[in-house]
């Protein structure tokens, strides 16, 4: 899992040190900036990226005469949590990628609700900046997929319990129908009696082809994910993707399925 950005570490721990040296508890400058111990924590801790509201307080409690405020020019907030970032830099090249989800709507295929609704909802919480900007960023995604030209080749299979999720209604089941009549996306359900091969069941996998023809296997888990470019690696996912497609209503019947689950909201 790849760890968070350098500069959040560095300002985090400057931050740190400047209210050590000043006497400032964490309790006080979570009090100045209106959010909790344990987040100020994280952020001295490099987890979470100091927010501007944090290290204007910090800066101000500590007397540091703007050096604390100064980080703010040289930290951006990342749209995409570190694990997935390397991904996302690959999916930008990809000429054809595809999709098994277990659990999950995968983001290119999400509603702004659907993603607020599953950003807002982890674990630990996210603060209200970064649920904003990471919102923002899987809209973006989507919008830059789109314009691509030529179009990316997307294929989707859903395992059923994707569209049973209680995150999952009538809007966003709307628009799987939507994106599955374009004509380079595939949307495919794996219905819960035909889920018989047992990595149907081990979670989500991606296959993806890049401009220059390099083929990567995205794999990922609660706490961990791998990007893998290993001709063995690619060989096993293609080798689970290949059956699981098999064993998965067509797309005309997938859009059936779909559509009779949109009746019954």
């Amino acid at each position: 899992m790849s760890q968070s950005p350098p500069m959040w570490r560095f300002s985090g721990n400057q931050m740190k040190r400047w209210c050590t040296k000043a006497n400032v508890s964490r309790e006080q400058l979570a009090a100045a900036s209106n959010c909790s111990p344990d987040t100020i924590k994280a952020m001295e801790q490099g987890v979470r990226m100091p927010t501007p509201r944090v290290l204007d307080a910090a800066d101000d409690l500590c007397r540091a005469d703007g050096m604390l405020s100064a980080a703010k020019e040289y930290l951006s907030r990342e749209k995409f949590p570190p694990r997935a970032q390397e991904f996302m830099e690959r999916e930008k090249e990809a000429i054809t990628m595809w999709w098994y989800e277990t659990t999950l709507v995968p983001g290119l295929l999400q509603t702004e609700e659907y993603a607020r609704r599953l950003i807002e909802n982890r674990y630990p919480p996210l603060d209200d900046e970064t649920i904003a900007t990471r919102v923002e960023g899987r809209m973006e995604r989507q919008a830059t997929m789109a314009s691509r030209k030529p179009p990316v080749g997307l294929c989707f299979v859903f395992y059923e319990a994707v569209l049973r999720s209680p995150f999952v209604n009538a809007e966003q089941l709307d628009r799987l129908l939507v994106e599955s009549r374009q004509p380079n996306v595939h949307i495919q359900v794996l219905p819960f009696e035909r889920a018989t091969f047992p990595a149907a069941l081990m979670g989500p996998m991606v296959l993806l082809e890049t401009r220059d023809h390099e083929r990567f296997a995205f794999t990922e888990g609660q706490f961990a994910s791998e990007l893998s470019a290993d001709p063995a690696t690619i060989s096993n996912v293609t080798e689970r993707m290949s059956m699981i497609r098999a064993l998965a209503l067509s797309p005309a019947e997938s859009a059936g399925f779909i559509e009779e689950m949109v009746k019954h909201r």
